[in-house]
């Protein structure tokens, strides 16, 4: 046999008077200031090096507190190889502190991911005029992040899950079966599935972003978030829909704002048959020229239907967004029916009557 080294063997003769729990405790004390002096310099010699490189430098301001932790597991985990414990109670606290490693990787990952999106969408503003551009990364930013950390949530759950060997086996049982706890499990995450799924087509497709004027379910509204399975719709009246994901990719619905924010904006009248329609056209684009909602795109006035009773007049006038066209049309309305009532009166609707001659009737003697 090989002697031992007699730094080690002059270690050993000190501390075998005392119990094994105070030599556990000294190893436990002794192994977190080492972790957090090392942790301490590393977190500044990276902070100096990398101070140029934005990502890096708040990855490392970020991540202090689960990487501070991650050093003190694995020191710990070294430790536990050392002290004076049984081989029961060494390979429980190993097993105990590589799941916390497990969890506090994840945490990392996830911080990281944070971090690279907020970094992305700083090039980006959505509070201009002009934000199509903005919305589309910003919609993608976000779903695609929520999408990756369930995938890392669930990864790291997995990888935790599987150092435990009771629930590894029935993990394993459990998809190898095939019977009729796999299928009710199936059964329960095709809706998260399907959603999951139908959010990475909205990212890549997008069908729609942040702040898409939509009708959908018969109702105009906004849309205000965009989560891992449903979105949130921002109703013209402050009410919110929350829809699943799917519906955007299996039901038809109107996105007013799919391509840009400008639409045109159309208000019917219903006038007599003798309305002077080059006076009513020439009074919407004195309304049009006037108005600080009129984007000087489009302003027209047809006929578009004839009845027995009135004509059938549509104004047609463009604005920059779905709000200030719908303000726009109204504004056309109560402008043009004030001009018909005080200037043309003639021109409102009227009901004609024809009344057949009676010849008067004689008296007879």
């Amino acid at each position: 046999m090989s002697a031992s080294p007699p730094r080690l063997t002059d270690l050993a003769l000190r501390l075998a008077w005392a119990p094994p729990w105070a030599i556990s405790l000294g190893l436990i004390a002794v192994a977190v200031l080492v972790a957090l002096a090392v942790h301490f310099v590393l977190v500044r010699v990276v902070r100096r090096s990398l101070a140029e490189d934005a990502f890096w430098s708040a990855l490392a301001v970020r991540t202090r507190r689960p990487t501070r932790m991650a050093f003190i597991v694995a020191a710990l985990s070294l430790a536990a190889s050392v002290a004076p414990l049984t081989p029961a109670q060494a390979a429980s606290a190993k097993h105990v502190l590589l799941i916390l490693f497990i969890v506090l990787v994840g945490w990392i990952v996830l911080t990281a991911l944070d971090i690279g999106a907020a970094l992305y969408l700083r090039r980006f503003k959505v509070d201009v005029e002009d934000n199509l551009l903005a919305r589309k990364h910003l919609t993608q930013v976000k779903i695609l992040r929520r999408a990756c950390t369930v995938v890392v949530g669930l990864v790291t759950a997995g990888l935790a899950l599987m150092t435990v060997p009771g629930v590894r086996q029935w993990g394993v049982s459990l998809l190898a079966a095939g019977g009729a706890a796999s299928l009710i499990v199936g059964l329960a995450l095709q809706p998260l599935l399907t959603n999951l799924i139908a959010g990475i087509q909205i990212a890549v497709t997008q069908p729609i972003r942040l702040d898409d004027a939509v009708i959908v379910e018969k109702e105009w509204g906004n849309i205000e978030e965009i989560n891992a399975t449903y979105v949130v719709v921002r109703l013209w009246d402050w009410r919110r829909m929350v829809l699943p994901l799917s519906y955007f990719i299996q039901t038809p619905f109107q996105n007013w704002t799919r391509e840009s924010a400008a639409l045109i904006g159309t208000a019917m009248l219903y006038v007599d048959h003798a309305a002077p329609i080059d006076r009513l056209r020439a009074k919407l684009r004195e309304i049009a020229r006037d108005s600080k909602l009129w984007d000087g795109k489009v302003v027209a006035l047809q006929v578009t239907d004839v009845t027995a009773q009135v004509l059938e007049v549509r104004c047609l006038v463009s604005a920059r967004n779905a709000p200030t066209v719908f303000d726009l049309r109204c504004d056309v309305r109560e402008q043009m029916m004030a001009f018909l009532r005080d200037e043309i009166p003639e021109a409102l609707p009227r009901r004609r009557l024809s009344l057949a001659d009676e010849a008067p009737a004689t008296a007879e003697a």
